[in-house]
């Protein structure tokens, strides 16, 4: 139970490839679905958790390799945070940057695009913060978060 049946440069290889393999999948691939989190969100990383055990450690068995896979995330996650910290060349690369959706009023509709965000959600969102008109957004931007970041013109809100 305490022994490792297991390489522990394997364990920690398996743990660094998987780690950078979701990290690369959630910053590039699921950006816009980072910034809240759900009943689905909630159900996505269960899902992915148990996907990616087999991928993690294979077959171990004892206490001391699942450690090791956990301490191993844990390291690269604190890593990341460290270098995003001292590096802003890192930082754009990890978190990435806003990506504009309404510039002076009028929709950005090849970032929407790009983003999978439809006319409607975007005035959805508008709508939530007062607004009911594009017209009277100077800016709104897709943050590296997920989250819909809007600025209106000084006095052009309906609230």
């Amino acid at each position: 139970m305490f022994d490792f049946q297991v390489s522990p440069w394997e364990l920690i290889i398996r743990g660094t490839l998987m780690y950078w393999f979701l990290f690369l999948l959630f910053r590039f691939g699921l950006r816009r679905d980072a910034g809240s989190v759900g009943l689905a969100d909630v159900l996505l990383v269960v899902i992915i958790a148990d996907a990616a055990q087999n991928g993690l450690a294979g077959d171990y068995k004892s206490i001391p390799e699942g450690m090791l896979v956990v301490g191993t995330i844990a390291f690269w996650n604190v890593a990341i945070d460290w270098a995003s910290f001292r590096s802003s060349a890192f930082r754009r690369f990890a978190q990435g940057s806003p990506r504009p959706l309404i510039h002076a009023g009028k929709l950005q509709r090849a970032n929407l695009r790009r983003e999978l965000i439809s006319t409607e959600e975007l005035m959805s969102k508008l709508r939530e913060e007062g607004c009911d008109d594009v017209r009277q957004i100077k800016v709104a931007f897709l943050e590296p978060d997920g989250q819909i970041s809007i600025v209106p013109y000084p006095g052009k809100t309906n609230k």
